[in-house]
């Protein structure tokens, strides 16, 4: 049976995405948002602070994570 991706939503903070798709990581740095200090907040917030477009940051990370890159 295949494995199944865990989705990824704007309420999952930094560091719960990280930890549940390393690969996500690279997205992140790509956007410059540092998951090691603001790794607590919620993927909403953090998109919003940063000045992120929230959906396409979300098609970003759902990519790299399907991928598992």
């Amino acid at each position: 049976m295949p494995a199944t991706v865990e989705p990824i939503t704007p309420e999952l903070t930094v560091n719960e995405i990280t930890v549940r798709h390393p690969a996500t990581l690279q997205v992140f740095q790509h956007y410059g948002v540092d998951a090691c200090c603001g790794g607590g907040k919620p993927l909403e917030e953090v998109a919003a602070r940063h000045g992120h477009d929230l959906d396409a940051l979300l098609a970003d990370l759902r990519t790299a994570a399907a991928r598992g890159d």
